[in-house]
């Protein structure tokens, strides 16, 4: 949770609260904006609009997704007992649901974006406004397993007092 806090007059501050980190909201807008120059790029080199749409949203989302899955990951592996540390639990539940949220109103904006470019035919109508959500969700996988797997590196690293066997030791034995 963030906070934004104005010094009013002496011994008054107003605090306004707001969900997720400053630094977020500037990973955000820039990642859209990065969107809508790939958009603006592709549509001048191709002079189509739905192949600029259809790209620049599966960029978008497999940017978010990535960034959404790895966020997702970190959670997990920090949330809270929610039998004895309730308050945290919540929150923990409170910042899941905010990214769940966000990444499902990407989805549905990036499908709009789609949809009403205008072109018709099955391709366009049916197939195209998924793949966007669909290279999102991929990356979101992508992006927990990522994360899983740097923790999993970090935990399995030997400790420094361990002494490690000989490599000849380990050959000898198979």
């Amino acid at each position: 949770m963030g906070k934004i806090e104005r010094q009013i007059s002496e011994g008054v501050t107003k605090y306004y609260w707001y969900p997720g980190e400053k630094a977020d909201y500037i990973r955000g807008v820039l990642t859209l904006a990065g969107g809508g120059l790939l958009f603006a790029l592709i549509y001048v080199v191709t002079k189509n609009s739905l192949i600029a749409a259809v790209v620049s949203g599966t960029a978008v989302q497999a940017v978010v997704g990535a960034y959404l899955g790895r966020r997702d990951a970190a959670g997990l592996s920090e949330f809270h007992d929610p039998n004895t540390e309730r308050r945290e639990a919540i929150a923990d539940g409170s910042r899941a649901a905010w990214r769940g949220t966000l990444q499902g109103l990407l989805c549905a904006g990036t499908a709009m974006l789609v949809l009403n470019v205008p072109h018709s035919g099955f391709l366009a109508d049916w197939i195209l406004p998924f793949v966007p959500a669909v290279v999102g969700a991929l990356a979101h996988s992508g992006g927990m397993l990522w994360e899983r797997m740097a923790q999993e590196v970090v935990a399995e690293a030997p400790a420094a007092d361990e002494p490690e066997e000989e490599p000849t030791k380990e050959l000898e034995a198979a």
